[in-house]
């Protein structure tokens, strides 16, 4: 019994030490190759006196450094932000949180990735899908078209790893799934349904995430051995500690607010969006034409999520308390954005969405997550409420719009 025990403890040890092994080496390459992408930039595009805008990457997707600049801005497109410096201060902020978690510290925010422990086995599972996808799928990229490479790195390969638990078995057969099912679900969709429908490219990014979703889900059903290997490999983690019983009090709605730029990819945690709004801040001073699209919106947009996220939070707190968490983070990366992008940065449309947004499509989540099977993870019924609730309310604020 000793013998076991000191086995297992080992074993225990061994995957911790992996386990930091993982995001410490993640850490040290986005910095490494943010570096030498730097260089690239400076070199490929003769830039002296600012940082290169949007369309400098479509217009040199041939490039090395513009090829970077994309794959690496999918990290943050969830937010409709699209940026390097955006997504290397979401990982950044991320990596700090976990670690400081792991040490017990109390500036660590709300446990990243619920507590589970399982930050670093996510984030590596959610890159290798975003890699593959870039790499199977970039031809798709043009000059005039935009294409939704990104979606693997916010859907299937964290959920996976979240339902399934840690294991390199998990952990590649989401990447590998979401490389293969979710990007060209959602190229199909946004490139055959929405744009000729001119609807947001969004509904078609979280409809494919869907769709895929429930079709990989059930694959991972008929063939369970894509993710369950032995015992130790796909044996669920630990919380990384327990959770100290939360005050809803003012500071925990301003600590929520913040959270919830990074509940996308199943951070949900006030470091890891700190650092995502720190860095789309640095690229939108050295170039307001650089992130969200180049639109220039990017102040207006920022400030539209944080009024949407105020508002659920508030709205539904009860529901915070009740059920320990909530998807008030839903409008902040859908409904919001793709209403300000569609229609402008006028009074109306920025209120209507993120009210409407904010008090439609949480409970919305809700009701279609009590009616998914047990076997697939309740994040489908978060991106099915995202299409439906912009579907609904968007041409309601364009409508709106005009009337003013």
């Amino acid at each position: 019994m000793n013998n076991a025990f000191r086995h297992e403890h080992n074993r225990s040890v061994q995957l911790r030490i992996l386990a930091s092994f993982l995001s410490l080496t993640g850490v040290l390459a986005a910095v490494a190759v943010s570096i030498l992408c730097g260089l690239w930039l400076i070199q490929d595009l003769q830039l002296q006196t600012r940082w290169p805008g949007y369309q400098d990457i479509v217009e040199n997707l041939h490039l090395p450094a513009s090829w970077w600049r994309w794959a690496v801005g999918d990290i943050s497109e969830f937010a409709f932000y699209k940026h390097e410096f955006a997504s290397i201060g979401l990982m950044a902020g991320a990596a700090l949180a976990y670690f400081g978690a792991r040490n017990g510290k109390a500036w660590a925010g709300f446990p990243i990735c619920y507590g589970t422990g399982l930050w670093p086995w996510l984030v590596f599972s959610s890159l290798l899908g975003l890699l593959l996808s870039n790499l199977l799928w970039g031809w798709t990229l043009s000059q005039q078209g935009w294409q939704p490479t990104f979606v693997a790195f916010v859907s299937l390969p964290a959920a996976m790893v979240l339902l399934f638990g840690r294991g390199w078995r998990v952990a590649l057969s989401g990447a590998l799934l979401g490389a293969l099912l979710v990007t060209p679900m959602a190229l199909l969709i946004v490139n055959y349904v929405c744009n000729p429908l001119a609807l947001p490219a969004v509904v078609g990014n979280v409809l494919g995430m869907a769709l895929a979703s429930i079709v990989a889900f059930q694959i991972c059903r008929w063939f369970p051995a894509l993710v369950q290997g032995r015992e130790s490999d796909a044996k669920p983690a630990s919380k990384t500690a327990p959770p100290a019983v939360p005050r809803y009090d003012t500071r925990w709605v301003l600590r929520r607010v913040l959270a919830d730029f990074s509940e996308a990819p199943f951070f949900g945690n006030e470091l890891a969006s700190l650092g995502l709004l720190l860095g789309v801040a640095v690229a939108f001073v050295l170039n307001p034409h650089s992130p969200a699209y180049g639109s220039g919106l990017l102040p207006t947009l920022v400030g539209a999520q944080l009024l949407s996220a105020a508002i659920g939070v508030l709205i539904w707190r009860k529901q915070w308390i009740n059920r320990g968490w909530y998807p008030t983070y839903i409008p902040l990366v859908s409904v919001v954005p793709a209403a300000i992008l569609t229609h402008g940065d006028s009074l109306p449309v920025i209120l209507l969405s993120a009210f409407l947004g904010a008090l439609i499509a949480p409970p919305l989540a809700t009701a279609i997550a009590t009616r998914l099977p047990g076997y697939m993870h309740p994040y489908i019924a978060n991106v099915l409420s995202m299409a439906i609730s912009t579907l609904m309310i968007v041409p309601m604020a364009g409508g709106v719009n005009q009337l003013f």
